[in-house]
């Protein structure tokens, strides 16, 4: 039986949601330990860890702010469903005029509730933005997106995050990877690691080149915690050098994945997906235990 996975209310390309079995298998977690994400993205692999104590950061505020809204109850299950069912009349009414007016509104004043709507009907759900960190993304056609049924899955989405953020010690915080690190160098942590894929197209907040990738290998590299580093190791047109170089003192895990990642079907091929750790692998099945085995599955 395959193993019920939660899937987080803000969507972003690159998901993690098919190989979080596989990555909850080997992780070193103790239930004093802090697990720590640099790079929060969608949060789908904490979220599903369920620690007791967690660090989620990522540079970009806006997903920062929406996890936070919901920590200071600034937002619940009950407003997102209020909100998503009048804003998606508008959209059924006015279609793309709307979603554009959503976005400048966006843009201007930030609201966590508009980026949550944004990026469900957006381009192929989508999170990218200009030079000036404004939200570009173009409507994704869909003026009837919001249907009773869709709002719902969202809102299951959201009360699990409520849940979650509610009863376990969990911070949200905007900052640069090597800030959340660093933090962390004293304190007994597990860093787990989803970069930009390095050599490879991607929407991220900020840029992401080689020298980012060789800062974040020097501050694992000195860090004594243990980590996890998920990245690409192949697919059918090239292999991902840096593996056996700047990496090459980790052990790896690979898994073959279908990768999405734009509209074009070139685009859309199976990789063979790498998890990169630097402690014996069957350490991971001594020390790892969830607080709940049996997650409630919602489907994107």
């Amino acid at each position: 039986m395959n193993e019920k996975v939660y899937i987080p209310p803000i969507k972003i390309q690159g998901i993690k949601t098919k190989l979080v079995p596989l990555i909850k298998d080997n992780v070193l977690l103790e239930k004093d330990t802090i697990w720590v994400e640099p790079f929060m993205g969608s949060g789908v692999v904490g979220f599903n860890i369920q620690p007791n104590k967690a660090i989620f950061a990522d540079t970009n505020p806006h997903i920062i702010n929406f996890y936070n809204s919901i920590k200071e109850n600034h937002i619940d299950s009950y407003m997102v469903r209020n909100f998503l069912e009048i804003e998606g009349k508008k959209l059924e009414k006015k279609d793309d005029e709307y979603y554009y007016e959503v976005r400048e509104r966006f843009n201007a004043y930030h609201s966590s509730l508009d980026f949550l709507f944004l990026n469900r009907c957006c381009f192929n759900g989508m999170i990218r933005f200009n030079k000036e960190y404004k939200f570009n993304v173009p409507y994704g056609h869909k003026p009837q997106r919001f249907s009773k049924a869709y709002i719902t899955k969202i809102v299951n989405q959201v009360k699990y995050v409520e849940q979650m953020i509610h009863t376990s010690d969990w911070e949200f915080i905007c900052q640069d990877f090597e800030d959340t690190i660093m933090s962390v160098s004293f304190q007994k942590a597990f860093i787990y690691c989803d970069p930009p894929y390095i050599g490879r197209y991607v929407d991220y907040y900020d840029s992401w080149d080689l020298k980012s990738e060789e800062r974040l290998k020097e501050l694992l590299a000195k860090n004594d915690n243990p980590f996890m580093l998920s990245t690409w190791d192949y697919n059918q047109y090239r292999k991902n050098e840096y593996i056996d170089t700047l990496w090459g003192f980790c052990r790896k895990i690979n898994k073959e994945h279908f990768y999405f990642i734009g509209a074009n079907e070139t685009n859309r091929n199976q990789m063979m997906e790498a998890l990169l750790v630097n402690y014996p692998l069957n350490m991971a099945q001594n020390y790892y235990s969830t607080i709940n085995e049996q997650l409630k599955l919602c489907i994107n």
